[in-house]
């Protein structure tokens, strides 16, 4: 891990990594230690993650014939692993310094992210995969266009996840078992019912791969299930609802087979992927004459030559189908307000662009530019001029400042903690006790330090480089009073006043994220770390957001496994944070 940290200042004439060099050098050594016949070597490594500043690591099997100063474009397996948990960093490094694991196909490089732990690649997990394959492209040369996501059981949820929310990042997908969704699984795994609330129900869009099965259509996504595996419920779940959008899926079945791969199986999939390999290897990824893009979220916005900026409503399925026709884009659109188009890649070799049909209205390309930004305003789409273009103190929901809660903890963060006070009320008890869980509670299930500051300690740069996480009320944290001066609800010492409804301070306090006063592209986040607690670790289908932009909650009897204390009144901010 100390050599990942010298990657940034260690490095050869070549611009390679000197520490590559060197643990590749010691895992041939290892292989010839124990007299290996293996065609690989096992390599650990980190990158520093840009969420907490901790460091995270992942695996690499590489071929040895593929060397630390290789020029050819190589092929990516990403393999998410499954679930364990008791399957911390120093066995996950060991495991990785003396397995090469469930797949090593030949001439391709497999990268295993740690992906914080057991969480199914959720959240920080799933920031973690991107950061990590940003992270061997610094060493290899990855090719864009052979870079496959792959795992099983845990892993196989997370694959699913992945594919769906960044569809133009992959040659394929082969999801293995795991899950897709939460209600249907937790029924059908353990006989639990799951009754969400209605703000939690519009949630379960942001992890619920059926709702994002439109994603499918140009990505070849190859499934596969034990036949005697509890968890083929989530392939079949994908399968009926992609037969319904009239999108196949291969599905390959393991022949009285339960939790593991069949051999058959495997290779019918290794073959396959070779097969896309070779059509990519030959002809790098064209640009997509044709898009089709759902999202529930800006939070996953683009598709290639398209990124969706601005809803009509959040958690509502939004969704975009584009093609370039000739010199034209034709699109149809569905819950959009605000769209980019552009830029369409180096290899393009696609006509000029003159005109977008979009709905019915026709605007004409600007020539002078990569790109076109359009607005609807009352059914009609237009061009947005450049100096239209988000002025700094507009308030809208838009791609990386869209909510909810647990939004602010897949970017730079830090905490903020309260002042001291000489005769706490029953609310500064609680701020102490959920600022302590909260710290806590990241290091034990996202494998990170926080990064906690008193008021006077947060710097100018901290302010505009991260989301302050900001622990307290507003007599005793300075921010928190700063950022109620533009806030929709009003808080002083005596009540918490929320669309005309009134409630006693002293026993409740505000939970919510809102865009930070302090820089236009930073949060700000009251009271909250993630919000799934103990509860949800049963299960990782359970780890799903517990509260949206917003809530009130009664601080007398504490927090639960489940939530913060008793909920009074919660929901979203709309699209213009208000």
């Amino acid at each position: 891990l100390q050599r990942a940290e010298a990657v940034r200042t260690s490095t050869s004439s070549s611009g390679k990594p000197n520490w590559l060099k060197l643990e590749m050098a010691e895992a041939e050594a290892r292989d010839e230690k124990k007299n290996s016949q293996s065609t690989s070597t096992l390599i650990v490594g980190g990158f520093r993650s840009a969420i907490d500043g901790s460091v995270q690591p992942y695996g690499l099997v590489v071929p040895k014939s593929i060397q630390p100063d290789a020029t050819k474009p190589l092929r990516l397996d990403v393999w998410l692993h499954g679930r364990g948990e008791r399957n911390l960093e120093v066995q996950f490094l060991h495991q990785r310094l003396h397995q090469v694991g469930e797949i090593s196909p030949q001439g391709t490089i497999v990268l295993h992210p740690f992906g914080r732990y057991s969480n199914a690649f959720k959240f920080a997990g799933e920031i973690d995969i991107l950061e990590a394959i940003a992270h061997v492209k610094t060493m290899f040369p990855i090719d864009d266009a052979q870079i496959n996501i792959r795992g099983f059981s845990m892993g196989g949820a997370g694959c699913w996840q992945m594919a769906v929310h960044y569809p133009d990042m992959w040659m394929a997908a082969t999801p293995g078992a795991g899950f897709c969704e939460t209600r249907q699984f937790l029924s059908s795994f353990q006989q639990e019912e799951f009754l969400p609330t209605d703000y939690q129900e519009s949630m379960l869009h942001w992890y619920d791969c059926p709702d994002w099965g439109n994603n499918l259509r140009y990505l070849p996504t190859l499934a596969y299930s034990g036949e005697l595996d509890k968890q083929k419920q989530a392939a079949d779940l994908m399968e009926q609802t992609l037969k319904q959008l009239g999108i196949p899926l291969v599905h390959l079945i393991g022949p009285q087979t339960a939790h593991q791969i069949h051999p058959d199986a495997k290779s019918e999939i290794e073959t396959r992927l070779e097969r896309l390999s070779q059509q990519a290897s030959t002809a790098h990824r064209s640009v997509p004459q044709k898009i089709d893009f759902t999202t529930y979220t800006l939070r996953y916005h683009r598709n290639h030559w398209l990124s969706m900026e601005g809803l009509e409503h959040h958690w509502k399925e939004a969704r975009v189908q584009a093609e370039r026709d000739g010199d034209q884009i034709v699109a149809k659109t569905q819950n959009v307000t605000r769209l980019t188009l552009g830029p369409f890649g180096k290899t393009d070799n696609g006509p000029q662009i003159k005109t977008i049909s979009i709905d019915g209205n026709r605007v004409p390309w600007n020539k002078s530019v990569p790109s076109m930004k359009l607005i609807k305003i009352d059914a009609k789409w237009s061009a947005i001029e450049a100096t239209e273009v988000d002025e700094p103190n507009s308030l809208r929901k838009r791609p990386g400042l869209q909510g909810p809660i647990d939004d602010a903890f897949m970017t730079p963060f830090i905490f903020v903690r309260p002042d001291e006070v000489q005769s706490p009320l029953a609310v500064d008890r609680w701020v102490a006790s959920e600022f302590a869980h909260a710290t806590m509670q990241w290091r034990s299930h996202f494998r990170g330090d926080v990064i906690a500051k008193s008021s006077n300690e947060v710097t100018p740069d901290d302010m505009a480089s991260k989301n302050l996480v900001l622990f307290g009320t507003p007599k005793t944290n300075p921010f928190i009073a700063k950022v109620m001066e533009n806030f929709p609800f009003v808080w002083n010492e005596s009540v918490i006043t929320v669309q005309g409804n009134k409630h006693p301070s002293p026993s409740a306090a505000i939970v919510a994220i809102y865009p930070s006063p302090f820089a236009n592209d930073r949060y700000v986040v009251i009271n909250s770390g993630f919000t799934f607690r103990e509860y949800a670790y049963l299960n990782n289908a359970r780890q799903i957001p517990m509260l949206p932009d917003w809530a009130i909650v009664d601080v007398t009897d504490g927090a639960t496994s489940q939530l913060p204390g008793r909920i009074i009144s919660a929901g979203f901010f709309d699209e213009s944070w208000k």
